[in-house]
């Protein structure tokens, strides 16, 4: 299933919210713990994409999650997004996914609001006949303070995790806190009997009448019956737990009843915890109950679930599937289960997406290494010093090396884990990029997305090479691979240095993928067009008896109009105009242009007929006086969708679907080196990471898409070995 796992960042930043608005969020998880939760999901078999519960929140989903009524299967969101500002944080991730029509685990908007406000839960528990302490409500420090018991807990109104929690005994100390909360928190103080005795935390999984009590938590208050657990004890250094407590059995299910129906009367869903202090007569008062329990590894609530016996993953796998049987029925949670258990060894999609998930940093950081150095197609050395960084990282997963020197650019380096003579599978990518030194974008990262130059064109599908074979490494079957990895230095100039290495070496390969980036709806190039570029030079002749020279400018203005109306789209062929640089002169000085062409089509039969009538354009109507010169210059081959390719590509479908990835087949009108694949080896394309605006300042890549090229492009390298 595909698992949107939602949560907030530490710090409110301009690009969140339009406008800063109410009180702003004090609670929130920890980048750590959202990580533990989408490795969890991972491993037990989902795919998962963490995403920043802000206004873009919307977008990000749109690109990710499963469109239902297109045919594909459900996804559900992981909610742990606590809301950024105004009241009823907690509603506003749920209400929008209520919106958007996503399914989601937890509480819906009304359960969140009521357990949420203190005051309205605890006005429902007394509608229900639970016991809750008596209570009253100051919206200042100016209001009369009648019929109080002391000592009393005074806490903002809607606020969790201890935040602005204080004891007092007195009036004076009272009307204080009551200012500093309706100050601070921009809202009420609510002032509660204060309980002396016991407080224990019950944790609850499930629904309706399959609703699960966890082994109880007593906090342990150091007998101190007057003791509380304070906002920093809670963040810090949590108080000692004693699970399961010490009470008898019926104390224990008088609690766990209790909680129970605190959990039905405000109709709540999937998991909460709720808190109880116990007075030394053994009677039970029912606190608050958290409708979002937190999911921290010293929380009272993954302690009761460690307890029970189940580790931190399976607990959130566990509160994934509660909901998922609230939403789709028991049959999705037992289709699931029976999926996951036909190995009793964890599957090998499973094992890769979990170790790829884990080093996904590390696979930023190296984009980020990458990007840095700038190696301009022109630029030899600082091609060869990317080429010598990546080298080092092959060489521990194995890889032996193979090094084509080139004069004119960098080295084209070959790496291979085998000493055989045939690879099951070739990668190719390229190491150069069309930016110089003053075009150079450096890396950026930002809403998820990662800039920078070459980041999509290359750097990102290098990168992705390399942490689908460290995950093959981790799950022990990359000896069992031949597996080859071409990086050249030429890509920009069309290979013009490199096509015969890439042929070669190809031509040993059972199959071919090439590492530039993937189309953002999950498209994987099983074809694309042929390029040839021309340059194209017009000069005029002046002397003593021409004065009158023809027109350079003129004469080239209606010859590229003319250019122009050779595309013939319907017939799969395309011209652009790349450059044109032209320039007049007085006197007896020659006048010239010079046009740059670049003409992409979709058969070798019509790519061959290109360039007789580019010719018989440049020359009709050429006057006297007029010198045109036209030069050939890199011709890369259209990549045909055969019946090789399209088999190749539905077998990555076939994976895809097992990692509840979206791919489609894609025609891709720009070539790339794959061109040079010969045509008995099936190949695709576009496998790096998904992303777009190449060869521009605004070029980027998605940076989860990383996850699901890397563990997709892991099981067709498996799959490629196994068939040969």
């Amino acid at each position: 299933m595909k698992v949107a796992v939602i949560f907030n960042r530490a710090e409110l930043k301009d690009t969140d919210v339009i406008n800063v608005f109410g009180m702003q969020t004090k609670e929130r998880y920890s980048p750590k713990i959202v990580e533990m939760v989408a490795s969890g999901l991972e491993k037990g078999g989902h795919n998962v994409r963490i995403i920043e519960g802000n206004m873009h929140v919307i977008e990000e989903l749109q690109h990710f999650m499963p469109r239902v009524v297109l045919g594909e299967r459900p996804g559900m969101v992981f909610n742990m997004a606590y809301g950024i500002q105004g009241q009823y944080r907690y509603t506003h991730i749920p209400s929008m996914l209520e919106m958007l029509g996503i399914p989601y685990i937890g509480s819906g908007p009304a359960g969140h609001a009521i357990a949420l406000d203190k005051v309205m839960s605890k006005i429902v528990f007394q509608r229900n006949n639970l016991p809750t302490p008596a209570f009253w409500v100051f919206s200042h420090s100016g209001e009369k303070v009648v019929d109080i018991r002391f000592p009393v807990i005074i806490k903002p109104r809607m606020e969790a995790v201890s935040f602005g929690l204080r004891v007092v005994d007195n009036q004076e100390d009272l009307l204080e806190a009551v200012d500093v909360i309706t100050r601070e928190f921009e809202q009420q103080a609510l002032v509660e009997e204060f309980i002396p005795g016991r407080e224990f935390g019950v944790a609850l999984l499930g629904n309706g009448a399959v609703l699960e009590t966890l082994p109880i938590v007593e906090i342990d208050l150091e007998g101190d019956v007057n003791a509380i657990q304070t906002v920093d004890q809670k963040l810090h250094k949590p108080r000692g737990k004693i699970c399961p407590a010490g009470i008898s059995s019926e104390t224990a299910d008088e609690l766990s009843s209790l909680a129970q129906s605190a959990f039905h009367a405000l109709d709540l869903f999937d998991f909460a915890r709720v808190d109880f202090r116990m007075d030394p007569s053994g009677r039970p008062y029912l606190l608050e109950i958290n409708s979002m329990a937190s999911l921290n590894p010293s929380g009272s609530f993954v302690h009761a679930a460690q307890v029970a016996g189940m580790n931190f993953s399976a607990l959130v796998n566990a509160i994934l599937d509660v909901a998922a049987v609230r939403y789709f029925g028991a049959s999705y949670a037992e289709t699931f289960a029976d999926q996951m258990a036909v190995k009793k060894t964890e599957p090998l999609h499973v094992k890769v997406r979990g170790y790829i998930r884990s080093n996904l940093t590390t696979m930023v950081d190296s984009i980020e290494q990458m990007v840095s150095l700038n190696s301009y197609v022109h630029n030899i050395e600082g091609v060869n010093r990317l080429g010598d960084w990546i080298s080092d990282r092959f060489q521990q997963l194995g890889f032996n090396r193979e090094v084509y020197s080139q004069a004119e650019v960098g080295n084209v380096i070959y790496f291979h884990n085998h000493d055989g003579d045939r690879n099951d599978i070739l990668l190719l990518g390229h190491l150069d990029t069309v930016y110089d030194y003053q075009d150079h974008i450096p890396f950026k990262e930002e809403r998820g997305l990662l800039f920078g130059s070459g980041v999509a064109e290359s750097k990102g599908g290098i990168a992705v090479v390399l942490g689908a074979l460290q995950a093959l490494k981790f799950a022990r079957v990359l000896k069992s691979i031949r597996c080859g990895v071409l990086l050249t230095p030429d890509d920009s100039l069309g290979g013009r240095f490199s096509k015969k290495i890439i042929s070669e070496i190809a031509r040993k390969s059972g199959h071919a993928i090439g590492m530039k980036y993937g189309d953002v709806h999950g498209g994987i190039v099983t074809s694309c067009a042929g390029t040839q570029l021309y340059q194209v030079e017009v000069t005029n002749v002046k002397s003593n008896k021409n004065s009158q020279a023809p027109d350079v400018l003129e004469f080239v203005s209606r010859k590229i109009i003319a250019w122009g109306k050779f595309s013939q789209k319907s017939e799969g062929v395309h011209v652009v105009i790349n450059s044109m640089a032209a320039a007049t002169h007085p006197g007896r000085t020659s006048d010239h242009a010079n046009v740059s062409l670049l003409v992409r089509f979709e058969d070798e039969v019509r790519g061959n007929e290109i360039e007789t009538k580019i010719r018989r354009i440049a020359e009709r109507g050429l006057a006297r006086g007029l010198q045109v010169r036209i030069r050939a210059g890199e011709r890369r081959c259209p990549v045909r969708d055969s019946g090789k390719n399209r088999r190749f590509f539905e077998k990555v479908r076939q994976l895809a679907d097992k990692l509840e990835i979206r791919v489609e087949s894609l025609y891709r009108d720009s070539s790339s080196d794959i061109c040079h694949v010969p045509d008995n080896i099936p190949v695709l394309g576009g496998f790096g990471p998904v992303g777009g605006d190449p060869q521009s300042a605004n070029e980027y890549i998605i940076r989860d898409s990383l996850i699901d090229r890397a563990a997709l492009l892991a099981l067709i390298i498996r799959d490629c070995a196994k068939q040969n």
